[in-house]
């Protein structure tokens, strides 16, 4: 099937591949208005430096660093927490086992 492209789905994207625009039949010679030159946009494209299209991808990488660096820093916390805890759940089974030993000595 030799399908052909739309507007909207053309064959290819590529604009040197695609059929030129033909002057529209409903319209009369002459009546578009003239064609603009678009330096202007080129040369403000060129005056983007590479290093200014990279910002936003250089922010969101630090972004990413510094969530990594809460997120291990909670971890640390949370660690510490976890471990104090244990260490005070530890000195009060030695003391129970202390007690329990004076008061079997004492029997």
């Amino acid at each position: 099937m030799n399908a052909r492209g739309t507007i909207d789905r053309p064959l290819t994207h590529d604009p040197q591949k695609q059929a030129p625009m033909k002057p529209s039949t409903s319209e009369p010679t002459g009546s578009a208005t003239p064609d603009f030159t678009t330096t202007d946009a080129n040369d403000s494209r060129q005056n983007r430096t590479r290093e200014m299209q990279l910002i936003p991808e250089a922010l969101a990488r630090a972004h990413m660093h510094e969530q990594l660096r809460s997120a291990e820093a909670e971890r640390r916390a949370l660690r510490l927490a976890t471990a104090r805890r244990m260490q005070r759940r530890a000195e009060r089974a030695s003391m129970r086992a202390r007690r329990a030993l004076a008061m079997a000595v004492m029997q």
